[in-house]
């Protein structure tokens, strides 16, 4: 099992929070995502180690970035 923080920029409410979440949990191998709106912070969850890269992809693809992992 893997876990990874990253702070993510742009969320506002509870639709940037689910949209965020959907995108992150199509990545091959996540389990679970966690997202707290007042700091950005995404905790992502998985049984295998994910890229930050395709995390950083999934986000863009939300409308959000990634600012530190």
């Amino acid at each position: 099992m893997s876990t990874a923080t990253y702070t993510v920029t742009g969320m506002t409410c509870g639709h940037c929070v689910s949209s965020v979440t959907e995108e992150v949990s199509e990545i091959s191998g996540v389990t679970d995502v966690a997202v707290d709106l007042p700091t950005g912070a995404v905790t992502v969850t998985s049984d295998r180690e994910v890229s930050p890269d395709a995390v950083r992809a999934a986000v863009k693809e939300a409308g959000y970035e990634v600012t530190t992992t």
